[in-house]
């Protein structure tokens, strides 16, 4: 009955091993993104309480300069050790961090219960970017795996059913671990809890390979060996940022990627620093943007049920790309608008649900006709480097809205903030629009031809 149910919904599956495959990569995936989003309205609030909210602009550049080495260091792990062994490592390592920061920030001096924020807390500045990396290193490393493991017919299938269970966790993780739910007096014990699931993911991604079948393991089969834009060499140490400026077609995914997350940054700050006026406590800030969490899970598990993956899987790739900034140019309009902190709510959850349920399941197929280098090491610093970096550029926007506010005020300062950020929003869109359209193009070629494409 669930194989006819998701059939109906997201295509006809081959196998009930086909389905189970996809099952079970869902929940890896779910417990992942729930222990983000747990991990993610407490990187606000606990930053917020340690090290104040005007210095977050300046946390997401930092966390820039630190993501870099660590894409180095990824990058050598996965030509040192098997995918899966990578996984492992970096979820154990994910788990005992987590274990430390839950200690420290239950500190009565250092941590939480020392109410006095400053600049110079460095434990804040070190839980930002920890939040941060684990967000890019660990969903982009599985997101390889399972692109290396499935054919392009498969994924439009089953990218749905792992982009459903992952919005479950986004749904439960924060509602279930949220401190004013279970009683705590600040969010301290729910990182230790999050690290214990860290070592779960861990066990069931070993256990998935164990108990999958192996003609269920197998990804894309090029017929013509040749990619599309040349042959890659060896790889080498940078092999994956050489394969990014190098390759248009990643350039492609990673300015698409970019310009979507430089948008949504400057909606996030304001966010962020909306609410935080009008919840100035720590454990009442986490609920807010814990709420916001589960509504934007909520949202897009409902667009998945609903098919809105069938957009991709019926109207082609080109469609299902340029939706996006369709809508997020819309958003932009109705922000300038009426730039109030109902209006930056709703549209940071319809634009987060959106991305998460359509958007980010057929930028993932984007990968299913390269390389394995391109798959592991230049989606890697596509999606670490362009995340964090795009973040970093729209930080710098968002600093503007201090010298704003101190040139004319903080009414007229904030209205013109809004008004430049729009502009510039707008143009972006209108640039991601047209790079949808050709990355969209050369997947379609590649894959009627069976080719590569880098």
């Amino acid at each position: 009955m669930l194989k006819r149910l998701a059939s109906t919904i997201w295509g006809n599956f081959e196998s009930k091993e086909e389905l189970q495959k996809f099952f079970f990569l869902g929940a890896i995936f779910g417990l992942i993104i729930g222990s983000y989003w747990a991990f993610r309205p407490i990187k606000d609030s606990i930053f917020a309480a340690i090290v104040g909210v005007d210095y977050q602009p300046v946390a997401k550049m930092l966390s820039l300069c630190i993501i870099i080495p660590l894409v180095i260091l990824y990058s050598k792990l996965i030509d040192s050790f098997p995918r899966n062994k990578v996984f492992y490592v970096l979820t154990i390592s994910y788990g005992l961090m987590a274990l430390g920061f839950a200690y420290y920030l239950g500190h009565p001096q250092y941590g939480l219960p020392n109410t006095v924020t400053n600049p110079y807390r460095y434990v804040g500045w070190l839980w930002y970017v920890f939040v941060e990396s684990f967000g890019s290193l660990i969903v982009a490393l599985f997101w390889a795996i399972t692109a290396d493991i499935t054919s392009e017919e498969s994924a439009k299938r089953g990218f749905p059913v792992i982009a459903l269970l992952g919005q479950m966790g986004n749904i439960f993780g924060p509602w279930l671990l949220n401190a004013k739910r279970l009683g705590f007096i600040n969010s301290s014990p729910v990182i230790g809890i999050v690290g214990i699931f860290c070592f779960i993911m861990a066990g069931l991604m070993w256990l998935f390979l164990k108990v999958t079948p192996k003609s269920q393991l197998e990804g894309y089969k090029a017929q013509v060996k040749e990619p599309l834009e040349g042959a890659t060499e060896e790889p080498g140490f940078l092999e994956g940022l050489k394969l990014l400026v190098t390759k248009p077609y990643l350039l492609g995914i990673f300015l698409v990627i970019t310009i979507y997350e430089v948008i949504v940054t400057v909606f996030d700050f304001l966010l962020k620093a909306m609410s935080k006026a009008a919840y100035p406590l720590e454990v009442d800030h986490a609920e807010y943007l814990t709420n916001f969490a589960v509504t934007t899970g909520v949202v897009a598990t409902l667009a998945v049920l609903f098919g809105i993956n069938n957009i991709q899987r019926r109207l082609g790739m080109t469609t299902s790309l340029v939706l996006m900034p369709v809508l997020v140019g819309a958003a932009v309009f109705v922000l300038k608008m009426d730039p109030s902190l109902a209006i930056v709510f709703w549209i940071m959850v319809v634009a987060k649900a959106v991305n998460y349920a359509l958007n980010q399941p057929t930028l993932k197929q984007l990968y299913i006709p390269t390389s394995k280098d391109t798959k592991y090491k230049a989606q890697a610093w596509i999606e670490m480097f362009g995340s964090r970096g795009s973040k970093a550029t729209g930080s710098i926007i968002n600093n503007f809205r201090g010298t704003f506010v101190r040139q004319y005020g903080f009414v007229d300062g904030a209205a013109w903030f809004i008004t430049v950020s729009s502009a510039i929003s707008l143009g972006l869109v209108g640039v991601w629009f047209f790079i949808a359209v050709f990355v969209a193009q050369t997947y379609n070629k590649a894959i009627k031809e069976k080719r590569i494409v880098c």
